[in-house]
């Protein structure tokens, strides 16, 4: 047996050590289980958008987008989105009447139309009325990271969701969709089917057209401020980052619950407003 394993010294260095080490090993994986945890009894697991929807999320790119067809508050009338162009005027909530700059293009297409869209694809549909009286004034269609404004925040639609008044859209009769999105000068709520919703709020080039972007604004080189705070999933990195951040994510659950219940009594109220009377 060698010396070092029989002073006592050096053993209790080394417990000391392993000690340390099991320690930060479990709470990291704490506060990893804290970070990545779903929603549990408040809410459905955390939309994939921010930090897990592959493609779909996180900068502002194809996460958040409206659906071909979606009708956009515009100046002078109500217009189809992919009828919109470069210069139109949109009323907002923070900016007056602001000009659009781009509209970025995302299509997307089965790789086997002979099955179901992923769900992490499949929009979520806001039925008529789902968050306030008349509020969308029809159906709404928004890609799952797409921020809603509610209570003076933007949330991420996939947080919405709660099986009768908002769902996921099948979409099996389609093979490909089309989205859009709109950017202004700066990140900002505009009204889609009559609902406030964000703007584009980064460029990225995921879009089709980026390269009609870039010819006329050239590669952005920092990250837009959002307009309000966004309650969206979060994955930090590093322990220290994720100690620090963690309460800060219960505080956003249980904004994000609060929602979600204020939304379910609406969808009550909704069912029975459709109710038939005798």
């Amino acid at each position: 047996m060698s010396s070092d394993t029989q002073d006592p010294n050096v053993k209790v260095e080394r417990t000391r050590r392993n000690i340390i080490r099991m320690g930060a090993v479990g709470a990291s994986a704490v506060v990893a289980s804290l970070a990545t945890t779903n929603l549990g009894k408040a809410g459905p697991p955390g939309p994939p958008g921010w930090g897990g929807w592959g493609g779909w999320g996180g900068k502002g790119g194809k996460g958040n987008c409206l659906l071909r067809g979606t009708t956009i508050r515009t100046a002078s009338a109500d217009r189809k989105i992919e009828d919109l162009a470069i210069g139109d005027l949109l009323p907002t909530m923070f900016a007056g009447t602001s000009p659009i700059q781009w509209i970025a293009n995302y299509p997307i297409k089965k790789s086997d139309p002979s099955k179901p869209w992923p769900k992490d694809a499949r929009p979520v549909r806001i039925a008529r009325a789902a968050l306030a009286p008349n509020v969308p004034q029809a159906d709404l269609c928004v890609t799952q990271a797409h921020g809603v404004f509610i209570d003076d925040v933007l949330i991420s639609a996939g947080y919405l969701v709660n099986g009768t008044t908002i769902t996921l859209c099948d979409m099996s009769e389609l093979s490909e969709l089309e989205f859009f999105h709109v950017k202004l000068e700066k990140h900002d709520v505009i009204y889609a089917e009559g609902a406030p919703v964000e703007s584009l709020l980064n460029v990225d080039e995921s879009a089709v057209n980026f390269a009609d972007y870039f010819r006329m604004y050239g590669m952005s080189t920092s990250a837009e401020a959002p307009c309000l705070p966004m309650l969206c999933n979060w994955r930090p990195s590093g322990l220290k980052s994720r100690l620090r951040s963690a309460t800060s994510w219960n505080d956003r659950r249980k904004r994000i619950a609060a929602i979600r219940s204020q939304l379910q009594e609406r969808a009550i109220a909704v069912s029975q407003e459709l109710e038939p009377s005798f």
